[in-house]
């Protein structure tokens, strides 16, 4: 009886030790050095004039995994600048620190099998899809959308693109 009563212990104490490490180890994804690049974590983020909910909005983001540049980090807030250089403030729990790109350009672009021009051609993006990114390599970046994955060429996103 003894030790299921130290080994009950012993996984409480494991327990509670990763449910107080785990926000930290969140918090601290979103606490880097600016800029950095981020993505939207929820399907609609309020971009506000200020650092503060007191703040009157500005702008809805409606698309999850939308790529943003962090520019300013203040007491759980973040001044982002989108695709456009519109810049504002949303709340740091609204955004992850996963890599994003959304497609740009004239035309769509070539999703490829491989990292090459020569790849086999899995899907045609159009401008604005948004994905999330792989590696990048020799101009390449592995982009997943909706679960399709390939290799788009790096200058047609925008977004975290390095390596």
């Amino acid at each position: 009886m003894r030790i299921a009563v130290d080994d009950m212990r012993s996984l409480i104490a494991l327990l509670t030790a990763f449910a107080l490490l785990a926000p930290i180890a969140t918090t601290s994804a979103q606490n880097r050095e600016v800029p950095y690049w981020a993505a939207m974590r929820a399907g609609e983020v309020n971009m506000r004039v200020g650092p503060s909910s007191d703040y009157r909005i500005d702008w809805v983001y409606k698309r999850k995994g939308l790529p943003i540049k962090v520019v300013r980090v203040m007491e759980g807030w973040r001044l982002i600048e989108d695709i456009d250089g519109t810049r504002g403030w949303v709340v740091a729990r609204l955004l992850t620190p996963d890599r994003g790109a959304i497609v740009i350009g004239e035309g769509v672009a070539a999703m490829r099998a491989e990292p090459a021009k020569t790849g086999h051609l899995k899907w045609n993006l159009e401008p604005g899809v948004v994905g999330m990114l792989g590696k990048c390599a020799e101009a390449w970046c592995r982009l997943n959308v909706d679960g399709r994955d390939g290799w788009v060429k790096a200058e047609r996103l925008w977004g975290d693109g390095e390596p």
